[in-house]
């Protein structure tokens, strides 16, 4: 009775107090009957305010209908409050006009073409769309769609009378025609340019000096023009002969004593450089983080990477968030490549002239440092590739560092071929320290003790710590049975030091004041012997990682030395590998055989 009540009260329905029952039909003070069988119909009643009236079955049938109407009625959109559990027939009602006799939800079920109902297709053309998009991108006005006529247009209007209403693709003559002119000129300085690279490159018959050659550039700008006596050469043509013979001799020696000179390019190969927010191709995804926090030996390969035509000599994560990962190539490449997405190689950078030794990350990333056999050391610009500086002692870098803190990232330190370990300031290119103690050449460098001290491993067998800026050793190791140690890494916990010995085992040294070494703790089974392949840890520092001679990854336990996996990763040697800083079950190895695999 309630609930028809609340229909009553909702739908304005006129329920009619009846009048009270004969006195036979009540019941008694004692709860009993005193109807009678063959009395009239029972009359029931519906509550009021005050008391509940009683109405007839007649006035009961016509609620009811009422009531079943006011539930088949749609919502009202602008009803706040719904006093009833509505069906899914009503919240799905039309607001105005007739429901559809054939469907449920007022679309015929042949109609429907979308979960929603039925869409119309567009009534224009894909070419005509993009003529006018584009258009109103270039001139900023476009033609009406919602016109019947189709010449009513919208945007700037008196952008439109200025151009007579062309689009991009209705181009007008005078237009065509300079464009045409500015084609032809850019062509022509290209084939200039193309002509004086060839030249470099020629043998002595094509140059300048020579009549051949004037006849064959006709563009030059002193071609056919003999001045003086016959076979005198003019004033342009001597100083463009000096020129291309300094050029020559460059190329043939070298640069001096500063390494070869060679020109520094780099070739983006994703679709864009930034995306539809702005961000650039070096942004880290916003869902990169870590899963987990402990890590796990990876069981099969995920992914392989093929570009270098040569043997990859290291690898390093882009910092903190691994999205990106570098690659120093023997072809004298350096290449980036995706991790998260495409998988593919991002862009390739071309500076050096001969194979790349190593190469380090600043602290964000934007920035990467490279060291070649060509005697140089270029600073990158991740991002666009540019090169920022060059330094060189005209000796081979072996190993590049910058200082971790984040105040001292203008701070290079470069481990040479000729025992000395050299520090830059980046920003003014000044050499600002030297620290010459080895004797041989220098093979790693790796900051400890809060980056106040740095660790340098050698050729000549030892350990040297050095005080950050001060070139006095303030610790020496070496010993009758130590052999030369190519790499060196430390511990998340920052409290040791793993080196890769070349007598096929890896060492433990603490960081602490005196340098010991940890007799208890020694990995062995890998035979590296003659080769600097990489060791390195998980970062939870559960695992130990090393490459070997025969293409296989190594994984050892930390706490009890065994060994605990290995992986045959490559073709020939496993000279790299990296465990991704993020996703803690993932690694990647790169080897001489070309190849950089994820697994």
């Amino acid at each position: 009775m309630d609930l028809l009540q609340s229909y009553a009260d909702n739908d304005d329905v006129d329920l009619q107090q009846s009048p009270p029952p004969p006195s036979d039909m009540t019941e008694s003070a004692d709860g009993n009957d005193n109807s009678s069988p063959d009395s009239s119909p029972v009359r029931i009643s519906l509550p009021s305010k005050s008391a509940a009236p009683k109405v007839d079955d007649t006035t009961l049938a016509l609620t009811v209908a009422q009531a079943n109407r006011a539930l088949s009625k749609p919502l009202d959109p602008s009803q706040h409050v719904v006093a009833f559990n509505p069906t899914f027939d009503q919240l799905w009602a039309p607001i105005y006009g007739p429901a559809h006799p054939f469907a449920k939800d007022g679309i015929a079920q042949g109609m429907r073409n979308h979960k929603l109902g039925f869409v119309e297709n567009a009534a224009i053309e894909p070419f005509v769309f993009d003529e006018q998009y584009n258009t109103f991108h270039k001139f900023g006005y476009a033609a009406d769609p919602s016109a019947s006529a189709g010449n009513n247009y919208i945007g700037d209007l008196d952008k439109l009378k200025d151009t007579d209403g062309i689009s991009v693709y209705n181009i007008p003559q005078h237009e065509q025609k300079k464009r045409r002119i500015e084609k032809k000129k850019k062509q022509a300085e290209e084939d200039d340019m193309e002509a004086d690279e060839n030249d470099l490159v020629k043998d002595d018959f094509d140059n300048p000096a020579t009549d051949a050659w004037l006849l064959k550039n006709k563009k030059s700008p002193w071609a056919g023009k003999k001045e003086g006596i016959q076979g005198e050469l003019t004033d342009d043509q001597k100083k463009y002969a000096e020129e291309y013979a300094k050029k020559k001799e460059e190329k043939e020696h070298g640069h001096g004593d500063k390494g070869e000179a060679i020109s520094d390019k780099s070739t983006f190969h994703g679709k864009e450089e930034k995306d539809y927010q702005g961000r650039s191709w070096i942004s880290p995804p916003k869902d990169a983080k870590a899963m987990n926090e402990h890590c796990y030996v990876p069981k099969r390969l995920v992914h392989t990477w093929s570009g270098h035509t040569k043997g990859v000599s290291a690898i390093r994560f882009f910092p903190k968030h691994g999205h990106l990962i570098l690659s120093a190539g023997m072809d004298t490449k350096v290449k980036i490549w995706d991790v998260m997405n495409s998988g593919k190689c991002m862009r390739t950078y071309m500076g050096h002239g001969k194979a790349v030794r190593d190469i380090w990350f600043s602290n964000d990333g934007s920035k990467f440092l490279s060291a070649g056999y060509d005697k140089n050391i270029k600073y990158w610009d991740t991002e666009t590739g540019q090169v920022i500086s060059t330094f060189s002692t005209g000796k081979v870098p072996y190993v590049v560092r910058l200082n971790p803190d984040e105040d001292k990232q203008n701070i290079l330190l470069a481990g040479m071929s000729d025992k000395k370990i050299v520090q830059w300031d980046i920003n003014t290119g000044q050499i600002t320290q030297e620290y010459d103690q080895h004797l041989g050449a220098v093979n790693t460098i790796t900051f400890v003790d809060n980056n106040r001290r740095f660790v340098t491993s050698s050729d000549d067998k030892s350990l040297r710590v050095w005080e950050y800026g001060i070139p006095v050793v303030i610790k020496y190791i070496s010993e009758p049975h130590m052999h030369s140690m190519p790499s060196i890494a430390l511990h998340p916990n920052s409290n040791w030091l793993a080196a890769q010995s070349l007598d096929n085992q890896i060492l433990i040294y603490g960081t602490r004041e005196r340098f010991q070494l940890n007799k208890k703790k020694r990995f062995a089974g890998h035979i590296v012997a003659g080769y600097a392949c990489q060791v390195n840890f998980s970062p939870d520092g559960r695992f130990v990682m090393s490459g070997d001679g025969e293409g296989r990854c190594w994984f050892w336990d930390w706490k009890s030395c065994r060994v605990f996996k290995t992986l045959k990763c490559h073709n020939g040697v496993c000279i790299g590998c990296e465990w991704h800083p993020l996703e803690q079950s993932k690694v990647a190895t790169c080897g001489w055989d070309g190849l950089i695999k994820y697994w």
